[in-house]
C-alpha cells in the first residue's frame, strides 16, 4: 500500500511539474492585463516566485541524486532564458529583459537551496 501511495505521489509530482512548465510559458507569451498590486518591482517578484515553484516542482518530480538536482536547476534557468528570447522574437507585446532572467535564476537557485535543506533534513538523497 505504501508503495502505491509513493507511485501515485511520484506521478502527480511529474504532472504538476509539467503543468507548471506549460503554465509559465502560457503566461509568459500571452498578452495580459497589468495586475493591480502596489509593489515596486512586482514583476520581478512574480518571476522569482514562478521559477522557484517551477524548479521545486521538477526537483520533486525527478529521482533525487546530487547531479540531477543541479541539472534540474540549470535546465530551469535555461528555460527562463529561452522564454525571454521567445518573448522578444515571437511576440510584439512582450519584451526581453535581463532583470527578468536574473529574477528567474534567483527563484531557481532559492528552490535548489531550500530543496537541499529539505533533503538533508530528511536524508532522502540516493546515490
Amino acid at each position: 500500500m505504501l508503495q502505491l501511495i509513493k507511485n501515485l505521489s511520484k506521478r502527480n509530482s511529474l504532472l504538476l511539474a509539467i503543468f507548471t512548465t506549460v503554465f509559465i510559458a502560457f503566461l509568459s507569451l500571452l498578452k495580459l492585463q497589468p495586475i493591480p498590486v502596489n509593489l515596486s518591482h512586482k514583476d520581478k517578484v512574480f518571476h522569482c516566485v514562478a521559477y522557484f515553484v517551477l524548479t521545486f516542482m521538477w526537483l520533486l518530480a525527478v529521482k533525487i541524486s546530487p547531479k540531477k538536482i543541479v541539472l534540474v536547476t540549470v535546465l530551469c534557468i535555461l528555460y527562463g532564458i529561452i522564454i525571454e528570447v521567445l518573448q522578444k522574437t515571437v511576440t510584439t507585446y512582450r519584451s526581453f529583459d535581463y532583470l527578468d532572467m536574473i529574477a528567474n535564476s534567483i527563484g531557481s537557485v532559492l528552490a535548489l537551496l531550500i530543496f537541499n535543506v529539505f533533503v538533508k533534513k530528511h536524508n532522502v538523497i540516493s546515490n
